[in-house]
């Protein structure tokens, strides 16, 4: 949302965001409107006071929360549509990121244009982590939180304007919600190549691997990447691994380092910038995205516009968005991840090649100037439609 309003904005357009928190950090041009909600991922079931108990909203938000389940977009929803009847004449068009709740029909009903993004199909993350499950009490619990599905897959087959970020999630999105591929629109998500980007000035490592992705999310293939770490340093035994990401304590990520013996060899870093993150690619010798599945990249896409040289696995867009300027394995194949991450530490050449390279096809195919114009006349194109 940020990267997106931010080049509308700088294409002549003006833009509200309405957002729920945690509220995002957008461009100072770009004016934040805040719905205010329980946020009870923050602050916890004992939040709730008398006075939240007058809005039906917050009750489902609550006992939502208190059963394991993600009532978060279908109460974001309806405070949206209380905002748009009020102030929804002050906008040509609405542009729902994946919140697919039931509000976001009525604000289609209120005669307001309205696109909807869906980056991916959620019933990916939920195969992926029923399959990650070790018991039922985790399946019950895995079910339980992703109910919100039950709501996005009725909503989705009245939506009159879909979009998605990648071939891949359209095909996915068609398949899992029922609809026909040629009914969704694909518009690349974009890379800030002003803030993503090489910094010569920082000098490069011999040895370090560097993954952004959420530890223990399953969806996101961080054990494979461990697994191929623990055998690579057999051979590379300097060999660093930074993984942006958040570790849990008492986690399954925890334990499965402390289970190979690299719990004091990898190094975990979150809370971040964006000018540290870019810091980090900066230093890192190979980027290596591991995911089962991405709807687009984005992790793979940020390392590529650094001038990284990428090892990513083919798990959903992936393979759209590194083409030829990185090395693709299968997903979740450890031998594969190990070979290839061995072939180009041998082979400094190679990695300035492919550093190149991904610099260049990002540049061309998936910067943000190229991504909101796609974006912008879709836009026309959605109201043109509604003209008729």
């Amino acid at each position: 949302m940020r990267f997106l309003s931010k080049a509308l904005v700088d294409a002549g357009h003006s833009v509200d965001v309405i957002s729920g928190p945690p509220y995002p950090h957008l461009d100072p041009r770009v004016r934040l409107i805040q719905l205010p909600s329980l946020d009870l991922f923050e602050h916890g079931l004992g939040s709730l006071r008398p006075h939240h108990l007058k809005s039906y909203t917050n009750i489902v938000e609550w006992l939502g929360k208190l059963t394991g389940g993600f009532a978060e977009p279908y109460a974001f929803g309806r405070r949206a549509a209380r905002y748009l009847r009020q102030h929804g004449h002050n906008y040509d068009l609405i542009h729902d990121n994946q919140c697919l709740s039931y509000g976001m029909l009525d604000i289609q009903d209120m005669g307001l244009p309205l696109v909807t993004t869906i980056h991916h199909p959620i019933t990916s993350d939920l195969r992926i982590a029923l399959a990650a499950a070790r018991n039922w009490r985790e399946r019950l619990f895995i079910k339980r939180w992703h109910s919100f599905l039950n709501m996005q897959k009725k909503v989705v087959k009245r939506l009159h304007n879909i979009v998605t970020v990648s071939d891949c999630s359209r095909q996915d999105i068609a398949r899992d919600f029922g609809l026909q591929p040629a009914s969704i629109s694909v518009v690349h998500n974009g890379i800030c190549t002003e803030e993503f980007r090489p910094l010569p000035q920082v000098t490069r490592l011999p040895n370090r691997l560097m993954a952004t992705c959420s530890a223990d999310a399953p969806l996101k293939g961080a054990r494979y990447l461990f697994r191929a770490y623990a055998r690579l340093l057999e051979t590379y035994p300097d060999l660093e691994l930074l993984l942006i990401s958040k570790l849990n304590p008492g986690g399954a990520t925890e334990k499965l380092v402390r289970e190979l013996g690299i719990e004091d060899r990898v190094q975990f870093v979150s809370g971040i910038t964006t000018d540290e993150m870019a810091h980090y690619y900066a230093q890192a010798t190979l980027a290596i995205c591991p995911s089962v599945y991405e709807g687009f990249g984005l992790p793979a896409g940020e390392a590529m516009a650094c001038g990284v040289p990428v090892v990513s696995s083919d798990g959903g867009a992936l393979p759209e968005v590194v083409g030829d300027a990185g090395v693709l394995v299968p997903a979740r194949d450890v031998d594969a991840l190990v070979a290839a991450i061995d072939a180009l530490l041998q082979d400094p050449k190679r990695r300035d090649e492919l550093g190149a390279k991904a610099k260049k096809r990002i540049e061309d195919h998936f910067c943000w100037n190229v991504c909101a114009k796609q974006m912008t006349d879709y836009y026309y194109q959605v109201l043109a439609n509604e003209d008729r």
